[in-house]
This record gives structure tokens, C-alpha cells and sequence, in this order.
């Protein structure tokens, strides 16, 4: 799926990795990779690679995106070696690109690191994670995402706010954030937010677009997107649905 919005291209690859280009040609991922998404996919044309968390840590899918001293942002919480997957590690990475470890409360200002950015662009970071309370939880408030082990990003780029909010809750802090585009969890499977807690947050939120993303994955991500538009759409916001469609 494609949307043009505003001189921003954004494209949607599959699971959570999305592809945003602006107009002036500074490529970012997001979550590059993972349950083959990207097998055929070999652009290397990314300036900027953010990884929320260990679930989608993929340093094949990093290389696959990551043009040559792109910058790739990775949550402090990533470590390879505590990983049932047998994946590169981070410092490996570090050898080939511009490698930043983030936290939940980062500011990285990409016209100070990379060398294609504009110099007003700029990333922040923001806590995501299930409550142990909320919709995600086991009763004993166990949960797949836990406070401290990944972030969303916030990313200035093209003269415009994109968020991507990561795997959590929709958490109600998301609310203050100024956005522009909203990249929207709505496959649920009581791993994040699902359609109608993103479509109550968008309603909260008030994005100028919202496209959604990381469903339909494997079945547990299952979700419906023309429901989840047309309750989007309800809210007087814009959603991106099939290339070129929007509702709202």
C-alpha cells in the first residue's frame, strides 16, 4: 500500500515495517523485517532505521533497508545474545552503520547526524508497553510487552509529525503528542492495541491521516481495516486504505 500525503510517501511493507519517504528524498523504516516481509525486498535506500523492540529486531531485515552510513536507532532493551531467535548482534551492526541506542525519553536530531536530513529533523522517543492492567494482561498482569522493554518514535521529518507507535496499549499519554500521520496497531490478538482501541485513540489524537499497520500478519494479527476506516471515518479523521483510497 502507498499513500501520498503532504510530499510524504508512505509505504507500508508489511507486519510493522513501513517505508516514509518526503520530498526531498530522506527515506526512513520502521521495524524493518520478519516473518518473510521483506524477502524481497532489497533497497538499501534508508537514511534512518528505527527499531522499537526485541520482537522486531531483525538485522536482516535492517541490512536489507539501511543505505550505506544510514543511522539506526534501537531501543536500549535489545539484546541479541537473550534472544531465542539466533540473530547478529548490535554491536555487529555498529561496525557497518550509525548505530544509537535509545531509551523511552530520547531526542535525536537527525540534521546533526546524517548527512541527508534536513536540519530541523528530528526523532523522539516514547514509552510503549501493555498495562498490566489492561487489555493485554493475564489475569496475574503478565503481559507481552512490559513497561521499559521497547518505545514508539516520533519522527519530524518533510515538515510533518509521523508516529509509529510500536507493539503496547494505546496508551492515553499518546493523546498530547502533536501528529500529523498516525501509523495505527490494529491487529490486536492481545498483543497491542487493537482496531477499536486505535480508533478510539485517533479519535483522541485528531492525526490529519491515520494508516494502518501490523495486522494480518499470521492470524493472530487478523484484523478488519475497512471497519477499522469506517469507525476512523466516524470520527471526522482520514484513513488510508487500498493505494490512492482514503476515507474520511
Amino acid at each position: 500500500m502507498t499513500v501520498q500525503y503532504d510530499g510524504l510517501t508512505i509505504d507500508w511493507l508489511g507486519y510493522a515495517t513501513a517505508r516514509i519517504e518526503t520530498a526531498d528524498s530522506f527515506v526512513v523504516y520502521t521495524d524493518p523485517g520478519r516473518y518473510g516481509v521483506l524477502d524481497d525486498y532489497w533497497a538499501r535506500d534508508g537514511d534512518l532505521v528505527c527499531v522499537t523492540h526485541a520482537h522486531h529486531y531483525d538485522p536482516d531485515g535492517i541490512r536489507s533497508v539501511a543505505g550505506e552510513g544510514a543511522t539506526v536507532l534501537i531501543h536500549e532493551a535489545i539484546d541479541a545474545a537473550s534472544m531465542e531467535r539466533d540473530v547478529e548482534s548490535v554491536p555487529s551492526l555498529a561496525a557497518d552503520f550509525d548505530v544509537v541506542r535509545v531509551d523511552d525519553e530520547s531526542r535525536v536530531d537527525l540534521g546533526t547526524r546524517i548527512e541527508s536530513a534536513p536540519a530541523d529533523a528530528t526523532v523522539w522517543t516514547v514509552a510503549a508497553y501493555n498495562r498490566p492492567d489492561g487489555p493485554c494482561a493475564d489475569p496475574d498482569g503478565t503481559v507481552p510487552h512490559p513497561e521499559g522493554s521497547g518505545c514508539g518514535y516520533l519522527l519530524s521529518v518533510g515538515g510533518r509529525r509521523v508516529f509509529w507507535p510500536g507493539d503496547g496499549d494505546a496508551l492515553p499519554g499518546y493523546a498530547e503528542l502533536e501528529v500529523d500521520v498516525l501509523l495505527g496497531n490494529i491487529g490486536g490478538g492481545g498483543i497491542v492495541s487493537d482496531r477499536h482501541e486505535t480508533a478510539a485513540l485517533a479519535g483522541r489524537m485528531r492525526p490529519e491521516l491515520v494508516v494502518p499497520i501490523h495486522y494480518d500478519t499470521f492470524p493472530v494479527l487478523e484484523a478488519d481495516a475497512r471497519a477499522f476506516a469506517a469507525d476512523v471515518a466516524a470520527r471526522s479523521v482520514a484513513v488510508a486504505l487500498d493505494e490512492g483510497e482514503q476515507s474520511g
